[in-house]
């Protein structure tokens, strides 16, 4: 009688220990049709070829590259090795650990709060780019004389001019950083206010108050959600901006100040 052996432990830790592999082509865990990340369910047709099931629905069914008729079935082999595949954060050189399935790097990437943001201090000599974090140490080391402190639910005035301007603050205790930017059109004045942070926080987290006042017949008061992004604007912004009409400037010579308050969630608009 045959003695039956069992597997030693040493193998079957080996077969369970993950190996690192090197993929020459990442091409080819990408769906050949949208060039989107594969992701279960995947379909293949009766020669082989590849398709993801958004694909598969919008192609009718038809092979695009062999232009089979026959319809797709499922590739469970292709299946196992995407949900077998673990790839890390493109943004762990900025500390992210996270790692995540093929499929679902999309995902995760507009979710890292390690996302780079860039240094917003108007200096050409500096490109530094970092985590949220690390910007806040890098501006309190670097570029301390180049920001204004702040304190949340404390006004202070910002006075404007007849350029376009670019203002950082940063809040004194946790270090949040707000770039104020004036972008002047035919038709007036747009000030806008955003913190630099990852999109990923989302809306809420700050609002700002501004007030501006032209003489004391005319003045403007505005309050509204904080937008956090990860570098600083270069065109006319389409939200979080105050717009100041161009003839109520014309009657400052376009020289005005404006008190701006920044708050944590919705107060700004409690003020207002």
């Amino acid at each position: 009688m045959a003695e039956q052996q069992t597997p030693s432990a040493e193998n079957q830790s080996s077969s369970t220990t993950p190996v690192s592999l090197t993929l020459l082509d990442p091409d080819v865990l990408e769906c050949p049709i949208c060039c989107e990340p594969l992701k279960v369910p995947i379909f293949q047709c009766e020669n082989g070829h590849l398709a993801c099931s958004q694909c598969c629905e919008k192609v009718k069914k038809i092979c695009p590259s062999c232009k089979s008729p026959n319809g797709y079935s499922r590739c469970r082999a292709m299946e196992r090795v995407i949900e077998a595949c673990r790839v890390s954060c493109p943004n762990s050189k900025y500390g992210c650990k996270e790692n995540t399935s093929f499929g679902n790097r999309s995902s995760h990437e507009k979710q890292c709060l390690f996302a780079p943001c860039f240094c917003p201090v108007p200096l050409n000599d500096c490109n530094y780019v970092g985590s949220d974090k690390n910007l806040r140490n890098h501006i309190r080391a670097k570029h301390k004389d180049h920001v204004i402190p702040i304190v949340f639910d404390t006004p202070l005035t910002l006075v404007m001019g007849s350029s376009e301007k670019i203002v950082c603050f940063q809040e004194k205790k946790d270090g949040e950083l707000f770039v104020v930017q004036a972008f002047r059109k035919s038709y007036g004045l747009a000030v806008s206010v955003n913190c630099i942070a990852p999109s990923a926080h989302g809306l809420g987290r700050f609002s700002c108050c501004m007030d501006v006042i032209i003489d004391p017949c005319i003045k403007l008061k505005q309050a509204f959600t904080v937008r956090e992004i990860q570098k600083k604007i270069h065109e006319e912004p389409k939200d979080s901006f105050m717009l100041i009409p161009s003839h109520m400037l014309m009657l400052t010579d376009w020289s005005f100040g404006i008190d701006i308050c920044f708050s944590r969630g919705m107060d700004s608009f409690i003020r207002a």
